[in-house]
């Protein structure tokens, strides 16, 4: 019995990624919350307008590589009585109304003062990674690099844009609290990988697990989450506050948890790639929260 095809809001759903949306959220609040703990008074109107910009950058990013992923030569137009359906025309209408919004977001920022020379070259960075990730002929998201990209966006460019905007020139905090972000990022990306790994590599799809390889893709997996977390504990000896660091060390037990699942698989045990996800999600989306929490209240 054939499956019903997705509705077009199921549809758009899929295609703009909420989780990744949410981990934008969370990274905006860890850059503004940088400058709350250096003393700078939040600008709320320029944390809006800047957290909107930073979603519409990925919006306009996924459907963009959507509207190219799709071939214009295997989608039929709608028939009369058939039910609704996302079209490719649809796509690219999604797409440069949302780069619309991010313009019109662009201008609101230069209108409230917020948008110095620094905050406008790290936008301008985000918006020439989020159409190299999707737009030929790069099209970073096919190359296997994509997992890269969108770890950086996600880590750094969202949070130092955060910071900038509110506190106006970076801080060291910025580097030891994002980095280590960064390398969770990278290893949650590789996990959602592992299921498909078998069908990716027979249809030679490329990302950075099919780059790597089953058994290189663990052990970089499990580097990158030890990395992350001892340069959090290494930053302590740079001068980051302690009260700033034990939070971030708080995710090292999900962390871990995460490594012996993978290596569980990789010894022969049965698969839960669902709870490796969450595991894999947790560990980034609690480090995160912790040290937020920690910037926000400190």
């Amino acid at each position: 019995m054939d499956q019903p095809s997705p509705s077009p809001a199921q549809e758009i759903l899929r295609i703009a990624h909420p989780w990744v949306l949410l981990a934008s959220a969370l990274t905006y609040s860890l850059g503004a919350g940088i400058a709350n703990y250096l003393g700078s008074p939040i600008d709320w109107s320029a944390y809006l307008i800047g957290q909107a910009a930073v979603l519409i950058l990925l919006l306009s990013s996924y459907f963009l590589r959507e509207y190219f992923d799709r071939s214009p030569l295997r989608e039929a137009p709608r028939k009369p009585g058939e039910p609704p359906r996302l079209l490719r025309i649809n796509l690219i209408q999604i797409a440069a109304t949302t780069l619309t919004i991010g313009a019109a977001l662009t201008v609101l920022l230069f209108a409230d003062g917020a948008l110095n020379p620094s905050a406008l070259l790290v936008l301008g960075l985000g918006l020439v990674l989020a159409l190299a990730y999707a737009v030929p002929p790069l099209r970073l998201a096919h190359s296997g690099y994509g997992e890269l990209v969108v770890s950086i966006f996600l880590a750094n460019i969202t949070p130092v844009l955060a910071c900038l905007l509110q506190y106006g020139e970076l801080h060291r905090l910025l580097a030891f609290l994002t980095f280590p972000l960064t390398f969770l990022c990278l290893a949650a990306a590789l996990v959602l990988r592992f299921e498909t790994y078998a069908d990716d590599s027979i249809v030679e799809r490329k990302n950075m697990l099919t780059r790597l390889g089953w058994q290189r893709g663990i052990f970089v997996h499990n580097l990158l989450v030890l990395t992350a977390f001892l340069l959090l504990g290494t930053a302590a000896l740079a001068g980051l506050p302690w009260n700033l660091t034990w939070p971030g060390l708080l995710g090292l037990p999900v962390g871990l948890f995460q490594i012996f699942q993978l290596q569980s698989i990789a010894a022969g045990a049965k698969p839960r790639w669902r709870l490796l996800a969450i595991t894999a999600a947790a560990s980034l989306a609690l480090t995160a929260y912790f040290i937020t929490l920690a910037l926000w209240t400190g």
